[in-house]
C-alpha cells in the first residue's frame, strides 16, 4: 500500500494546493480544465478536488466515459441482437442499465427472457462459446484504447482455435479524434486538458500533440488525489509560462511511447471508421470496425439487423454535459426524474458518468 499512500498524503496535498494558489495568482485570469477520462471524473468527485481549487480554476468533464458516449442507436442495435433467438449476449456490467429508445435496456431485455450475461473480461466469451456450441455468443465490444486490445486478443484467439460461434458488436471508440472534434468546436472555452491515464498507457504522449499545437496545456495524470492536484499544478505552470507541452505526471503508469504491442494488436484486428458519439455527433475515424480478415467476427455482418428508428430523450442534456457546456445541475432532469435508480441518460448509469458522480459526491 506504500505507493498508494504516497499519493494520498494529506500534507503533500496541502502543499500542492498552496503552490497552485501561487500559480493561479500568477496566471491572473480564470482557467478552465477539461478532464477527458471517466475515472478522473469519479476521482475528482470522490476526493472533493473541486472544493480544494483556487478561485477561478474550474474543472469540467469531457467525453471520457465510453458508456456515456455510446449513441442511442448503437444501444438499440445491441438490444435487438440481444433479443434474437439462440443468442447469448455478453457485456460488461455497466452497460446493463444504459437506456435505449423508449427507456429499454439490456436489463429489461434480460428480464423479458433474453440470455444476457455479465463478464469482467472479453476472454470469458471463449468458455461460454465452448460450452454452448449450438448458440451464438455475441459480445458488446465497448471501450477506448485501454479495453480494445483485450477484445482484439479474444477475437484472435477464437480465430486461432476455430471457435466460430463468437461475434462482436463493435462500438469501440478512440480518443484523439474526439479531442480534435472538441478543439474544432468554436464554443469550447477550455484552456487545458487533463489527459486520461489509462488510455495513455496504450497511446503514450504523442497522441495529444494537437492539444498543444492549438495553444492549450496538456498533462497526463494518474487517479489518486496527489496525482490530480499535481496534474493541475503542472497545467497552471504551462499557462503561466505560455509554453505548452504534453507533460506526463503519471510516470509510474505511462511511458512517452505508450504500448506499441497493444497498438499493433488493435491495428491487426480493427480499422478506423467514422462513429457517432452521443453529444458530439459523427466524428471521422473515431470508431473501429473489423478488418477484412476478421470480418467474420462482426456481429452486424452475421445477423440481419433491420432499420431502427432511434430517438433521444429530448429533455436529457447528456450531450451538453459530455462537451463541457453545462454541469449536471444544469439538466432539468438531474436529481428529479433522473437518478442512479432511474437513469434517463447514460451519464447517470455508471460511476464514471459525470451525472452519477455529481449525484453521489457533490
Amino acid at each position: 500500500m506504500k505507493l498508494i499512500d504516497e499519493y494520498r498524503d494529506p500534507e503533500l496535498a496541502r502543499r500542492l494546493v498552496g503552490a497552485m494558489r501561487v500559480r493561479a495568482d500568477q496566471a491572473g485570469r480564470g482557467v478552465t480544465i477539461m478532464e477527458v477520462c471517466g475515472s478522473h471524473t469519479y476521482a475528482i468527485g470522490r476526493h472533493g478536488i473541486r472544493g480544494l481549487l483556487p478561485e477561478g480554476i474550474r474543472l469540467v468533464s469531457g467525453p471520457g466515459c465510453p458508456v456515456c458516449v455510446t449513441s442511442v442507436h448503437d444501444i438499440d442495435v445491441a438490444l435487438y441482437v440481444a433479443g434474437l433467438k439462440g443468442v447469448i449476449f455478453v457485456t460488461f456490467g455497466d452497460m446493463l442499465r444504459v437506456p435505449g429508445t423508449g427507456g429499454s435496456s439490456l436489463q429489461k431485455v434480460r428480464a423479458a427472457g433474453a440470455d444476457v450475461r455479465i463478464v469482467a473480461s472479453a476472454s470469458e466469451c471463449i468458455p461460454i462459446a465452448q460450452a454452448n456450441p449450438g448458440k451464438e455468443v455475441v459480445f458488446m465490444g465497448i471501450g477506448f484504447e485501454t479495453t480494445t486490445p483485450t477484445i482484439a486478443s479474444m477475437v484472435r484467439t477464437c480465430r486461432a482455435k476455430g471457435i466460430a460461434n463468437v461475434s462482436v458488436v463493435s462500438v469501440h471508440k478512440v480518443i484523439p479524434p474526439a479531442i480534435r472534434a472538441l478543439l474544432d468546436d468554436p464554443d469550447l472555452a477550455v484552456d487545458a486538458f487533463l489527459c486520461p491515464g489509462h488510455v495513455s498507457t496504450i497511446l503514450g504522449a504523442r497522441a495529444y500533440d494537437e492539444i498543444v499545437q492549438r495553444g492549450r496545456a496538456a498533462v497526463i495524470a494518474g487517479f489518486e488525489p496527489v496525482d490530480i492536484l499535481e496534474g493541475i499544478y503542472l497545467i497552471l505552470g504551462q499557462i503561466v509560462k505560455g509554453e505548452f507541452s504534453v507533460e506526463i505526471q503519471y510516470r509510474r503508469g505511462v511511458s512517452p511511447q505508450g504500448n506499441p504491442r497493444a497498438r499493433a494488436l488493435i491495428d491487426e484486428v480493427f480499422e478506423p471508421v467514422d462513429a457517432e458519439w452521443r453529444g458530439l455527433g459523427t466524428i471521422p475515424g473515431s470508431g473501429l470496425s473489423f478488418r477484412e480478415e476478421y470480418r467474420g467476427f462482426d456481429a452486424l455482418k452475421r445477423f440481419e439487423v433491420p432499420l431502427i428508428q432511434s430517438r433521444e430523450e429530448k429533455a436529457c442534456r447528456c450531450g451538453d454535459i459530455l462537451k463541457g457546456r453545462i454541469d449536471p445541475p444544469g439538466c432539468p432532469l438531474f436529481r428529479t426524474v433522473c437518478t442512479p435508480d432511474n437513469p434517463v441518460g447514460p451519464c447517470m448509469v455508471t460511476h464514471e458518468g459525470t451525472c452519477s458522480t455529481y449525484y453521489i459526491c457533490c
